[in-house]
């Protein structure tokens, strides 16, 4: 319910200083933790609000890639909504979009904005993902595995995505890598939770983050040039 009225209160506007409309899409991927009562609330107070409520969990590639299929903007935007991340960050993270200075702008946690300081091994496990994510893009990126990832329409046309879980944020990063879009990264609030106030990603995660960038930074690149002389 919260970060779905601090969405609505961020009031956003283009370069004319017209207001920007919002489409709000909320995916419920499987939960069990009363997060369905909550949406109920929502539609309430929100009829404008549109969800989708998956029988089982099947990952936030999956959830994402099912609020990408329904909206119908020209900018898409990712937002989370355990309130690490925050929504008043929103208009300098279009700005590069709105500006036409890029097609694709990445939130980075790392890039000097407030933010509660990281677990040691939590940050050590983020700089390596995004170290091995860059060495097989050729891109230079601080933060691969941000929440905050705003899209042109067009971008997103252009993608098949595949990956359910985690390995999404991998896999449209090698993918944007290789569509020539301009990338920009702005720096973002981060305002992150500790294990004990529910925070579940882990070690298991950190593995399958690196299997994905193999995958799609390198054996994708080879199963295209194998296509590409068939």
């Amino acid at each position: 319910m919260e970060v779905v009225g601090r969405v609505k209160d961020i009031e956003l506007e283009d370069l004319s200083h017209k207001p920007l409309e919002k489409e709000i899409i909320i995916v419920d991927d499987g939960s069990t933790d009363g997060s369905r009562r909550v949406l109920k609330d929502i539609v309430r107070r929100w009829p404008d609000v549109r969800t989708v409520i998956k029988p089982r969990n099947k990952g936030k590639g999956a959830a994402v890639r099912d609020g990408f299929a329904l909206a119908t903007g020209d900018i898409v935007m990712i937002q989370d909504a355990d309130l690490e991340y925050d929504p008043r960050d929103y208009p300098a993270l279009l700005g590069p979009i709105l500006l036409d200075r890029a097609d694709v702008v990445y939130g980075s946690r790392f890039l000097g904005g407030p933010h509660r300081v990281h677990l040691f091994w939590h940050s050590v496990a983020n700089n390596l993902i995004t170290y091995l994510s860059n060495v097989t893009t050729n891109m230079i990126f601080t933060d691969v595995e941000t929440c905050y990832k705003i899209f042109r329409r067009e971008v997103l046309d252009g993608l098949k995505l595949y990956s359910n879980r985690i390995g999404f944020e991998c896999e449209i990063t090698a993918k944007i890598s290789r569509g020539g879009w301009r990338v920009y990264e702005v720096p973002v609030s981060y305002w992150g939770r500790s294990y004990d106030e529910g925070k579940k990603i882990g070690t298991k995660d950190a593995v399958a983050a690196v299997w994905h960038i193999v995958n799609y930074g390198i054996l994708d690149r080879l199963r295209e040039k194998v296509t590409k002389k068939r």
